[in-house]
């Protein structure tokens, strides 16, 4: 089991003291979670910039604490794995109730922080709705993509991913629009993606997936729809 052994967690290390003396850089680290569709774990993503080292995860016992203080997360040793063939990353783990997590790395000798992540897998657990993406594929190479919230209409931001048949990201963007155009960066607030994509390929396979994520970083819609370029 990942998470819920006490033995996992260092009592000894909260996050207020392994700061102590660090640099750090708070909201640095670009992180959301979503409880998975069908075996019960909650799966927290987070991008890890290049040269970004020292991956940590912190957690609070319960959702009933200062999300803000330091004090109140522990560590837990987890393994992170591969999401888009490395692009992003993500921890899966066995929360047996709501709490508060964040995620550090190291990078040019600062610790960066995420902001805190709430959460909710027992009271909103993350909804899959494909059929709520629709796509215009009426601009060649370059589709559109708009879809619509389910039941949370809280969602403050978008995460679009844009991904080839073998499962690498093209294109990972964000948007507060219920709209993304490949690649069209007009509306995109922040952009992951690293090298600018070419337009897609007539009649090849991809994957457009895309997250809706609440004030407190806890994605209240997971879609993902397989397309064929036009």
């Amino acid at each position: 089991m990942l998470g819920c052994s006490t033995d996992m967690y260092h009592h000894d290390l909260t996050l207020d003291e392994a700061l102590d003396g660090e640099e750090q850089v708070a909201g640095n680290v670009i992180a959301c979670a979503a409880s998975n569709e069908d075996d019960g774990l909650v799966s927290v993503f987070f991008y890890q910039r290049d040269g970004a080292s020292n991956v940590k995860y912190y957690e609070t016992e319960s959702a009933d604490v200062d999300k803000d203080d330091f004090e109140n997360y522990y560590r837990i040793d987890l393994s992170a794995t591969d999401v888009f063939n490395g692009y992003l990353k993500k921890f899966e783990v066995a929360a047996f109730e709501e709490k508060w997590v964040i995620v550090t790395f190291e990078e040019a000798g600062k610790v960066h922080l995420s902001n805190p992540i709430r959460l909710k897998h027992e009271t909103r657990p993350t909804e899959y709705l494909p059929q709520n993406v629709y796509v215009d594929d009426g601009e060649p190479g370059s589709p559109v993509f708009t879809w619509d919230d389910g039941t949370y209409t809280d969602s403050e931001i978008y995460f679009q991913v844009v991904s080839d048949a073998q499962g690498n990201l093209l294109s990972g963007t964000y948007t507060l629009e219920n709209r993304f155009q490949f690649y069209n960066l007009d509306n995109v607030v922040l952009n992951i993606t690293e090298q600018p994509p070419s337009a897609l390929k007539s009649s090849s396979a991809y994957t457009f997936t895309l997250l809706a994520v609440s004030a407190d970083n806890w994605v209240n819609l997971y879609s993902e729809i397989d397309f064929r370029a036009k």
